[in-house]
């Protein structure tokens, strides 16, 4: 099954509010770090509960940051999932750390509490769970853990904008939660992200690291004294700019609506996949309201056993057909980068290596239509009812 338009795996969603936003922005005269910054970061704060919020150049700043201001460094470890993208572990690193992986459940990909325990050495300073696809981790669990053993708990939610976890927006839950504005996330900046605290020493200290340590921006200089600054410790350029802020501040003001044409793309998906004995639609934990998941991906879980396909040819027959399909992801144990590898081996984590062979994510987004959806789930269901 072919026709002419090709369904990409995920686009931004984009319309004229942004556009003008981003001309008042370059016309104003002030497109670095300023007051569209300041503004977006005070909406970041009320929408998610938390009491302070730092918007910063992209969730890897975020998590190496927060690792950072929170103490971690040189000889100590982190325990993460290895079913994640590069950057959670990357920023572990940057921050001179030792990422340690523990396995995941099966069915939301999600960090296992159960598989975290063992993980932990005296060496351990923090848990950083990913909330994968927008589904939140059992952060209850995880949370206990901390506890037992003096740990802080960073969260990757890069993918999880606009999720929930018993209620709490997540943002506002954990010592710091990272978020991702990347173009196709659940709201866009373009290249972003932020982080959230409880804490308002900690929040201050990002904001220098943030400005290569300068105790004051180029916001708050402006005016009298401009060149009048002290650098107070070695830092980074990674905050945000006020032309991707102003795109963010209009993306927040939409993202109940984003966040309902997502759930109800995904319900449509999960319609059509319904019936088949060979695939599995993205599951949703008990503990978790279907308001509470942002879905930011729709992975599924095909069983290739019972087809005659292997599943990277899977996803280059979608895409001969005009279907944009992805993996997310390869376990990062099985990535070639020692900081990832040299500790581990295939096998290690089974559950994470099981879903990794199963696992094909399908176009994904706002402006998809229905008939969008109708398509990519008929091309999937053809493609499996015949020989590979």
């Amino acid at each position: 099954m072919k026709r002419k338009e090709f369904v990409p795996l995920a686009l931004p969603s984009i319309g004229e509010e942004e556009k003008l936003a981003v001309l008042e922005t370059l016309e104003s005269g002030w497109v670095t770090a300023g007051p569209n910054v300041r503004r977006f970061e005070a909406l970041i704060a009320r929408y998610t509960g938390a009491p302070h919020a730092v918007a910063l150049g992209g969730c890897t700043h975020a998590l190496h940051l927060a690792l950072a201001v929170l103490g971690i460094g040189p000889g100590d470890e982190v325990v993460t999932t290895p079913f994640t993208f590069a950057a959670t572990a990357n920023a572990i690193v940057a921050a001179g750390a030792t990422p340690v992986f523990a396995d995941i459940e099966e069915a939301t990909c999600n960090i296992d509490p159960c598989r975290i325990e063992e993980r932990i050495t005296e060496r351990t300073r923090a848990i950083l769970p990913v909330h994968y696809a927008g589904h939140p981790a059992r952060l209850d669990e995880i949370h206990e853990i901390a506890r037992r053993f003096g740990l802080f708990v960073v969260e990757d939610a890069a993918h999880a904008f606009g999720s929930a976890y018993r209620g709490r927006k997540i943002g506002a839950i954990s010592d710091m939660t990272c978020f991702s504005f990347y173009a196709t996330k659940n709201i866009t900046t373009i290249e972003g992200g932020a982080v959230t605290t409880q804490r308002e020493e900690l929040a201050g200290r990002i904001r220098i690291l943030a400005t290569q340590g300068v105790s004051r921006d180029a916001w708050k200089r402006r005016g009298k004294n401009v060149w009048d600054y002290d650098v107070v410790e070695p830092g980074f350029k990674y905050t945000m700019n006020d032309v991707s802020a102003a795109i963010g501040i209009v993306q927040l003001g939409r993202i109940e609506g984003l966040l309902r044409r997502r759930r109800a793309l995904a319900a449509r998906y999960d319609a059509a996949f319904a019936e088949h004995p060979a695939i599995t639609t993205p599951q949703r934990a008990p503990y978790l309201a279907q308001e509470e998941y942002a879905r930011h991906l729709y992975p599924i879980r095909i069983d290739f056993s019972r087809t005659s396909w292997q599943r990277d040819r899977f996803v280059e027959a979608l895409g001969e057909r005009g279907i944009g399909a992805g993996v997310h992801y390869r376990p990062l144990h099985l990535h070639p980068c020692p900081a990832f590898s040299r500790r581990y081996r295939r096998g290690d984590f089974p559950v994470a290596e099981r879903v990794f062979s199963s696992i094909v994510s399908l176009p994904f987004f706002p402006e998809m239509s229905e008939a969008d959806v109708d398509h990519v789930a008929a091309v999937v269901l053809e493609c499996l009812s015949r020989p590979a």
